[in-house]
């Protein structure tokens, strides 16, 4: 996983609420578990027809919104199986961030576990980036969305997930860093009574 300190970037509003991870990657596309080459499923069931052309009017198939790195949703997004491909089309299609009322708390752990950095505002900070086009400025390290108007407004984010999007790790990385202190700590146990 790579740090992520600050994405700064157009953004996609597809504003749906409880989007879930069934519509994010359908289950058809869960035969793997590399995480390379799921963007192009990303929402295929409503990307694309049955014919597989592209669907014109879905967000993600307009032209301006290509390159987009950040992704504002509607509440409860990512709802559903706890399915972690649904993360990997995510980033592999090229988002680093998802935007939203509200996230699902399993989505919200495989986000964080993967690097796609889950960004939870208020409802109306959220309803100006909606409404509004342009970048949109996220930084990890103080926490905080600047908005297309040039506001700055506040995020949730666990101290431990901040840390770990911050270096690059993930939970067991994390762990593997410590095995000097591991080490340490059982040497110094076993030479006690």
């Amino acid at each position: 996983m790579r740090p992520v300190h600050s994405i700064r970037s157009r953004y996609l509003v597809f504003a749906e609420d409880h989007i879930d991870t069934d519509q994010i990657i359908p289950a058809r596309f869960l035969k793997t578990t590399r995480r390379g080459g799921l963007g192009t499923a990303l929402f295929a069931d409503r990307r694309f027809d049955a014919a597989g052309m592209r669907r014109p009017d879905f967000p993600l198939n307009r032209a301006e919104t290509a390159g987009a790195e950040v992704l504002v949703t509607g509440e409860n997004f990512g709802c559903g199986s706890s399915r972690e491909h649904a993360v990997w089309a995510l980033l592999d299609f090229g988002f680093r961030a998802v935007v939203c009322p509200s996230v699902a708390d399993i989505f919200r752990q495989n986000a964080l576990k993967n690097g796609l950095v889950p960004v939870v505002l208020s409802r109306a900070a959220w309803r100006s980036l909606a409404r509004d086009k342009g970048e949109v400025a996220i930084d990890v390290a103080a926490q905080t969305v600047t908005l297309p108007d040039g506001s700055a407004v506040p995020f949730p984010l666990d101290p431990f997930a901040r840390y770990c999007l911050l270096e690059g790790v993930d939970e067991l990385e994390f762990l593997m860093r410590q095995m000097d202190a591991v080490a340490r700590y059982e040497e110094n146990a076993a030479c006690e009574p």
